[in-house]
């Protein structure tokens, strides 16, 4: 989302994917919230609502879900991949429980995932 927002390379496949209107695109709250950090960080607050309320305008949809079921699977991650981020590893439960793959450009982080067929992955670039 960040490639995308920032027209940053792979923000082509990401605008495909975000367009498409054959598909849905979710994105954890957690995942978000790191979206939100980054502009915040880098322009502000009223910048980084506006990335906020672009991604939504684009239908991006949020999962706020926190079940256990959720949690669980994504500290069960985290423990047994430890350069995956906590917040990637609630986009990768999010993506196992929807049946989705996850968008990313971190290979340094979903090449052992891919590798171990942990979920499925779509690098931008």
């Amino acid at each position: 989302m960040i490639a995308f927002l920032r027209d940053e390379p792979g923000a082509e496949l990401v605008a495909d994917a975000l367009l498409d209107p054959d598909s849905r695109c979710h994105a954890h709250a957690l995942n978000l919230c790191e979206v939100f950090y980054d502009f915040h960080r880098a322009a502000g607050r009223d910048v980084a609502l506006r990335a906020m309320a672009d991604l939504a305008r684009l239908g991006v949809i949020e999962d706020a879900a926190l079940t256990a079921d959720v949690w669980q699977q994504a500290g069960t991650l985290k423990s047994s991949f430890r350069r995956v981020s906590l917040a990637d590893c609630f986009a990768i439960a999010l993506a196992r429980r929807l049946e989705a793959a996850v968008v990313t450009a971190d290979h340094h982080e979903f090449d052992a995932l891919v590798a171990q067929s942990v979920c499925e992955v779509r690098f931008i670039r």
